[in-house]
């Protein structure tokens, strides 16, 4: 019996690195067709990446009631499962690690505030 194996677009997660934020930052800019980022894209610490294309990022932010949260920002090569998987990969995550920007919302925002500043400002 002969067996086919079809390739699959498996995801890819790994951590965020300094050398990911202007990739991601070029992503956001594009989702949302803007010229500059502002504090909804947070502090991005979980990508997820099919072909070594990074297809959706999870990035710490703080909500409307001063807590820390995180947003998902996707793109259309994300299925609906993928996308759900990645959210759990993520709350585990953020559960694990213990960072001031995991755990002090005032020093997440404060920090937020100076990485879009800097990344505005950077070519």
């Amino acid at each position: 019996m002969e067996m086919i194996l079809q390739q699959q677009d498996w995801l890819h997660y790994a951590e965020v690195y300094a050398s990911d934020i202007i990739e991601l930052k070029n992503f956001f800019l594009q989702k949302f067709g803007v010229s500059r980022l502002n504090e909804n894209f947070g502090i991005p610490f979980l990508s997820a990446k099919k072909r070594d294309k990074i297809v959706a990022f999870a990035s710490l932010v703080t909500n409307q009631f001063h807590q820390i949260d995180f947003v998902i920002y996707e793109n259309s090569d994300l299925k609906e499962i993928e996308n759900e998987d990645f959210k759990m990969k993520s709350k585990d995550y953020c559960k694990r690690k213990d960072s001031e920007n995991f755990r002090d919302p005032v020093q997440l925002q404060y920090n937020i505030e100076r990485m879009i500043d800097w990344l505005n400002d950077a070519v």
